[in-house]
């Protein structure tokens, strides 16, 4: 193959979601390799990276593509023949600056190869076409039917060289008007030839109609075929780099099982807190319970107070009744008391007086 690696650098490859056209779908899990390859014998730039043996990027360089830095260390371009955008996110800024770069000057290279393509085309095309033309208009030219000018010169020679005689220049004219009825059987000829090119021109436009859509047909065959064409070159141009890509998944194998290590001792205390918080719900719901009892009994002491309350007040409005009778009764006993201390100081006074 002459397709070689001309540049690579490492980068976290992306895809627009086909649903949305907005949103990023990452391609690889970790950075991968994303190379340049120059084809020599279609003269032609690609950007090719791999995650495995899987082609996650096999874009062809044109001319009319543009990469865009939408961010310090992002850039993206539209590819249309894959129908899709592509965006690399880089470690560093200068990584995506020196990959921009590469893209504008391989960019550049194929807009010049595409132009020295086309030149060489036109060179090759213009030749046959004009064989072409001249073949298809043999059939039309006066010289094919009547002979060429070389042939007819004798003739007009021998009509010239009578005029010093006037005695034969009746046969000039004799001559003349078996000329023009042989004109006129070769104008009746060509008309007839000109019904049937006529026919046959009709005939070939329905047929380059069917034509072109029969190669429509062939060329998109054929850009599926190149498209699985280049996929297979692609795995396998890239048959020099699987010993490093190897090496890389180890390293990134090792990566991940230290990854998963972490993982699993962040599940166990994930666990571990999650039987605590089981606990704490149990505990949670003891309470809750619990609470949900006690504002039973609240609700029955608030009722017994409530009942208190009212026996209290119905006792103090009968100790305060107990009290105005006592107090009555008290006010008539000090009189009773007082007439009797009287009586007393009078049967004194009698005893006295007797």
């Amino acid at each position: 193959m002459g397709e070689q690696p001309i540049f690579s650098t490492r980068a976290h490859v992306f895809q627009i979601d086909p649903n949305t056209k907005k949103n990023w779908v990452p391609t690889s899990k970790h950075a991968v390799t994303v190379s340049y390859f120059y084809d020599s014998t279609r003269n032609v730039y690609r950007i090719i990276s791999l995650d495995g043996s899987k082609a996650i990027i096999n874009s062809t360089i044109t001319p009319n593509m543009t990469f865009t830095k939408t961010s310090q260390k992002f850039g993206q371009w539209a590819d249309s023949r894959a129908n899709t955008v592509y965006g690399l996110g880089f470690s560093s800024e200068h990584h995506l600056s020196k990959f921009a770069e590469k893209f504008q000057e391989f960019k550049e290279a194929a807009r010049l190869a595409k132009e020295k393509s086309q030149e060489k085309m036109e060179l090759t095309s213009t030749p046959s076409q004009e064989s072409a033309g001249g073949d298809l208009q043999s059939p039309l030219t006066p010289e094919s039917i009547n002979g060429t000018d070389d042939e007819r010169t004798p003739d007009v020679t021998q009509n010239s060289e009578p005029r010093a005689e006037p005695a034969q220049n009746a046969l000039p004219f004799s001559h003349s008007s078996a000329i023009s009825k042989h004109w006129e059987a070769e104008l009746a000829t060509l008309k007839g030839n000109n019904a049937k090119l006529t026919a046959a021109l009709l005939e070939s436009t329905a047929n380059v109609k069917q034509w072109k859509q029969q190669l429509a047909a062939y060329q998109e065959e054929a850009e599926r075929l190149h498209k699985r064409v280049t996929e297979l070159e692609c795995v396998s141009s890239q048959a020099n780099a699987v010993h490093s890509h190897k090496t890389e998944l180890s390293q990134t194998v090792q990566e991940l099982e230290e990854t998963l290590k972490v993982k699993e001792e962040e599940i166990e205390r994930l666990k571990q807190e999650i039987d605590n918080a089981r606990e704490l719900q149990e505990q949670r719901d003891s309470l809750t319970q619990k609470l949900q009892e006690v504002e039973i009994r609240n609700k029955d002491l608030e009722g017994q107070l409530s009942e208190l309350e009212q026996r209290l007040e119905k006792s103090q409005s009968e100790q305060d009744a107990f009290r105005s009778n006592l107090k009555t009764l008290l006010e008539i006993l000090d009189g009773k008391i007082f007439e009797l201390t009287e009586l007393r100081d009078n049967l004194a006074k009698l005893l006295e007086c007797s």
